[in-house]
Order: structure tokens, then C-alpha cells, then sequence
């Protein structure tokens, strides 16, 4: 019997602002004063970790280890087993037993959430054990960025399909050429998985070429707190069959077929991953995830594939002045970058799957306006990533080109197997050289002469739509050209979010402060669809800066992830500006 419990999350300890302010290098021992656990959290400059307070031989109370003068282990007061923080491995004895992590997460003012994941291995229940593939019986096929077609036997599965238009309004195209036959790969698939809302997975422009010839082709995606297809009803998009399933539960596709939907430790709002398993063979793919599971997944599987090339964020390129100078962003993106690809490395080798596949990071900023972003928002390279995975394991590594196919039955048997990955023909076309701009930008220039903005009261309806307030930020909104200069006759505008207002000067008390500069075309757009300003802030979209220097983690992920999941009602809102007449649209009630 399959497992029926969907894998859900209890909250084991919350630790204030100020204590998260307070935590030190190293360990931190605290209780839950309400039940009385105990839980040890690590700190070191690059990331938090956490587990229970209990050793796993007898259940005993771990307290500082003395004789670790680094400071990273802890000593079991019962029979003297040691436990090392900050890899979650015990040390005494060696080469043992590993502590159960739990899942660190920031709330909204900056707190700390200690999480459990239960069951935190459901791809336990009911183990199938591998067997024995023909050749051929299961083919892996590259298309672009996230999007893979999977033969499982019979069935054919597809990952993020994203093979046409760009993505974060205007700020993505992709990098490699798809295949000439990818429309009607995705006809023939028998589902889909999308992976989350970003438009680099959730590609509308792709599924409306697929709506047109199978509006009623199954498509799995995660009960993600903010729906996958919110915006489905007003994309034109025409999909019949998009199913919503629970997380870490197995969904039977055939007798042979089966697969599991995860969620992301630090973004179980929106990101999830997945295990995809045919006659016992598992296939990860952790896709965005910044901590998959919880950090907790699946060792030893068949094929692992994760994103690898990070520049998925408009910091630090789109900010500007403090700190902010060219020298300083170009070392932090080498630093960041550096981190990212020792991150995945060490995540390959404490998995060791027999074959790794770094992907969902093909992406280029090759619209001419964005020259400056894509000098500068450099990415890791896979092949980099692959030769520091070979250094220290022995894990198989797939560097995809589009329309190369890896036979898992071949290379399972026999990594050396010529025809264990067949590359396209030769003279097929792998990068990108040109990209179909104007009809994706036409869309985003028709908002520009919008009535709405006709009317200056927009500001206030938009906001108060929005819903965030009673939050001491002050925003300088200003509509800009291509290069970021004020937009001739565009709005300028402040937003005082302690009481949602607008003032006209920056008010006398003491505030932190954001000026925020966007393309007319883009925030008008995002603007009149309600749209997630992560089109503008992952698209690459604004120029920022801030004073002080600090990030406001409740206002950016309120307007990226929190906004409301109907757009605003603008024909109400014109039909009240036509009403009042001309010239006095600011007494327009919001809706």
C-alpha cells in the first residue's frame, strides 16, 4: 500500500529577532521553555544548522565538548558519543550514524523557525528494489535550462517546459537552441511537472503553443502555499487537467511508474523538487530548491540533476551606490559563485548518485538594453562544477547539449558505453544567436498607454490593493527610460508604509529608505496584472538603492511572493475616475 499521510511540518521552536541578532559563531544550545526539548543550533558565516538535542545511541543530553578547540562538536552526557555540529556527523564514534537536521527558517520580522519534516524520509515507504533496464527502456533527453523529456518505458514525463519567449518579463532568453521537434515532444507526453511559479519553469508562451494542440495533457505541480497556476485565468492559457498533489506522497503513474513531490526547506511557499522512480531507479531533481527537503534526500539514486549557475537575482548587479561599487559587486559575485559551486560539489558527494546532471541555468540576458547585466552577472560553468565533482568521487557527471539523450539502462551497466550518451548529430545548433524580442516586448509596451495611468490615484489603488503596511520603509518609486533615466512625463512618487501614504516629502521621522527606479514598460505591466515583482527584481528590471544598506526581508517578500492572487479591479477603479470627472481622480475610492 502506497503511503496516504501527506508529509506535513511542526514547528519545534521559535527563536525572537533579537535572539537570532544575538546568536554566536559556533554552537548554541536552547530549550523550548512551553515543552521542554532541547535543540542545538550552528552558526557559521555561510549558513545556519539545527537538530535535536538528543543522542541517537540512548537518547542522551548533548553539552559543550571541551577538548574541541574549534569549537564545532558537542559530547553526549551519557556514554561520551560526539557529534560535529556543523556536518551533522558523529565523530565518536567514527564513520557512524548522521544527526537528523532540522529545517531552518526566517519568518517575516526576521525570526527564526526550528521545523520537522514528518515523515522526514517518505520515499521510504513501500522500497522497490532496482531492476535490471534494457537499453533504450528509460532515455533522459536535454531540450533547455530546466526542461528534460523523460522516457519511463511506456510513458513519457516532461520538466519544466520553458522553449520559447523569455522569462521575468523581459530580463531571461534562453541560452541553448531547443530542438527543432520540442512542440510536439510535449504533445506527446503523458505529464508534465512544473516545478514552481518562476516563469524560467512556468513558462506561459511555451503552454499556450501546448494548450493549442493538447489543452488537456495532465500537469502535476506542488500544494505550495502560493498556488503554482494562480495566474492561469488571466495568462489566456486554456489547460483542463493541472492537478495539485500533496508533498512526499508516491503518485502511482503505472505499475512500474511512480513519483514524489517535495518541498524546499528555506521556500515551501513556492519551490519544490522531485523524485521520480521507474522499476526502482530513482531520478532527483532538486531543480531551484535552495534546501530541498529540508536538506534531507535520497542517497545513492540513479541520476541527480540541480541547478549549478546562480545569477538568478538582480542583487547585487541592479544596486548601486554605498558600498555598491563595480569592484566591490564583481567580487562578490566571484565570492557567491565560488560558494555555490563548492556547495554543490559537497551536495553530489554526500549523495553520491551514480550519475550527476547540472541544469536550470541556461539562461542569458541578451536583450541589448541589458548589455551591462550580462557583462556582469557571470555564471558558474557546468563543466566546472562536473571536474570538481570527478576530483573528489567517483560519480558519472552529463554536461547536456540540447537533444542529447542519456540511455540510464547503458550507463548503469556500463559508464563507458559509447552509445551511453548519444550527443545531437553534428552542425545542430546549440547556442541561441538571435531572439524574437517584439512581440514579448510589444505586450509589455501596450500597458505603457494604459487608461489606468491616465490617473494619478493609480498609486493609491495599487498599494492599498497590494495590502502591506503598518512597516517603517519609505519607498521612492520613480518610472524610468531603457537606461534608467526618468521617463518623460512619468510617475515619481513616495510610499510611506508605516501608514500607507504618499507623501510628497520624505517624512521628518527617522525611517529607512529605498529608491526604487523601473522601466515604465515593465512595472505598468506588473501594475495593471497584479503580477509578482519578481519580473522586475529577478528580470533585472530596476536599479536600487537603499539607506541604510540593510534588506527588507517583509516588504521584498511580501510584493515577491505575498501579493494578492486576484489583480486589482481596474474597471471598478475607471469607472469611478469616469464618474468623478477629470482632474479630480485623486478622491477616487479603492476598491
Amino acid at each position: 500500500m502506497e503511503q496516504s499521510t501527506e508529509q506535513t511540518t511542526e514547528i519545534l521552536l521559535c527563536l525572537s529577532p533579537v535572539e537570532v541578532a544575538n546568536l554566536k559563531e559556533g554552537i548554541n544550545f536552547f530549550r523550548n521553555k512551553s515543552t521542554g526539548k532541547d535543540y542545538i543550533l550552528y552558526k557559521s558565516k555561510s549558513r545556519l544548522r539545527a537538530c535535536k538535542n538528543v543522542c541517537k545511541h540512548q537518547g542522551g543530553l548533548f553539552i559543550k565538548d571541551i577538548e574541541d578547540l574549534a569549537g564545532r562538536s558537542v559530547r553526549c552526557t551519557k556514554h561520551n558519543w560526539k557529534l560535529d555540529v556543523s556536518t551533522m556527523k558523529y565523530i565518536n564514534p567514527p564513520e557512524s550514524f548522521c544527526q537528523d537536521e532540522l529545517v531552518v527558517e526566517m519568518d517575516e520580522n526576521n525570526g527564526l523557525l526550528l521545523l520537522e519534516l514528518n515523515p522526514p524520509n517518505p520515499w521510504d515507504s513501500e522500497p522497490r528494489s532496482p531492476e535490471e533496464l534494457d537499453f533504450g527502456e528509460v532515455q533522459i533527453t536535454y531540450l533547455t535550462h530546466a526542461c528534460m523529456d523523460l522516457k519511463l518505458g511506456d510513458k513519457r514525463m516532461v520538466f519544466d517546459p520553458w522553449l520559447i519567449g523569455p522569462a521575468f518579463a523581459r530580463g531571461w532568453w534562453l541560452l541553448h537552441e531547443p530542438p527543432s521537434d520540442w512542440l510536439e515532444r510535449l504533445c506527446q507526453a503523458d505529464l508534465i511537472y512544473i516545478s514552481h511559479l518562476h516563469s524560467d519553469h512556468l513558462s506561459y508562451p511555451t503552454l499556450k503553443k501546448l494548450a493549442g494542440r493538447r489543452p488537456d495533457i495532465p500537469i502535476y505541480v506542488g500544494n505550495t502555499e502560493r498556488p503554482v497556476f494562480w495566474n492561469l485565468n488571466q495568462s489566456g492559457v486554456q489547460l483542463t487537467n493541472i492537478n495539485v498533489v500533496p508533498f512526499g506522497i508516491w503518485q502511482q503513474v503505472d505499475k512500474n511508474l511512480r513519483f514524489m513531490i517535495l518541498m524546499d526547506g528555506v521556500h515551501p511557499e513556492m519551490d519544490t523538487c522531485i523524485i521520480v522512480e521507474y522499476k526502482g531507479h530513482k531520478i532527483l531533481n532538486t531543480v531551484d530548491c535552495t534546501r530541498p527537503n529540508g536538506g534531507r534526500l535520497p542517497t545513492k539514486v540513479a541520476l541527480m540533476m540541480s541547478d549549478f549557475a546562480g545569477g538568478a537575482s538582480g542583487f547585487p548587479m541592479t544596486f548601486s551606490g554605498g558600498k555598491f561599487t563595480e569592484e566591490w559587486k564583481a567580487q562578490f559575485i566571484k565570492t557567491e559563485r565560488k560558494k555555490l559551486l563548492n556547495y554543490k560539489a559537497q551536495l553530489v558527494k554526500n549523495l553520491q548518485p551514480r550519475i550527476y546532471c547540472p541544469f536550470a541555468g541556461y539562461f542569458v540576458e541578451s536583450h541589448p538594453s541589458d548589455k551591462y547585466i550580462k557583462e556582469t552577472n557571470t555564471k558558474n560553468d557546468p563543466n566546472e562544477l562536473n571536474n570538481l565533482i570527478k576530483k573528489n568521487s567517483d560519480v558519472i557527471t552529463w554536461t547536456p547539449r540540447p537533444g542529447a539523450t542519456l540511455d540510464l539502462g547503458r550507463m548503469l551497466k556500463d559508464p563507458t558505453d559509447s552509445k551511453g550518451i548519444i550527443e545531437p548529430p553534428e552542425g545542430t545548433k546549440i547556442y541561441k544567436d538571435s531572439w524574437d524580442f517584439e512581440p514579448y516586448l510589444e505586450i509589455l509596451n501596450a500597458a505603457v498607454g494604459d487608461e489606468i495611468f491616465l490617473h494619478s490615484s493609480w498609486i493609491k489603488e495599487y498599494f492599498t490593493w497590494a495590502g502591506f503596511k503598518d512597516y517603517n520603509l519609505v519607498v521612492r518609486m520613480i518610472e524610468t527610460d531603457e537606461d534608467f533615466n526618468p521617463f518623460p512625463g512619468g510617475y515619481d512618487y513616495l510610499v510611506d508604509f508605516l501608514d500607507l501614504s504618499f507623501p510628497k516629502e520624505r517624512p521628518q521621522r527617522e525611517h529607512p529608505y529605498e529608491e526604487i527606479r523601473s522601466r515604465v514598460d515593465v512595472i505598468r505591466h506588473v501594475v495593471k496584472n497584479g503580477l509578482l515583482w519578481d519580473e522586475l527584481y529577478i528580470g533585472f528590471q530596476t536599479r536600487l538603492q537603499r539607506d541604510p544598506d540593510i534588506y527588507h526581508h517583509l516588504f521584498w517578500n511580501h510584493f515577491q511572493i505575498k501579493l494578492p492572487l486576484t489583480p486589482p479591479n481596474w474597471r471598478s477603479f475607471l469607472t469611478c475616475c469616469e464618474q468623478n470627472g477629470p482632474g479630480i481622480s485623486q478622491e477616487c475610492k479603492t476598491t
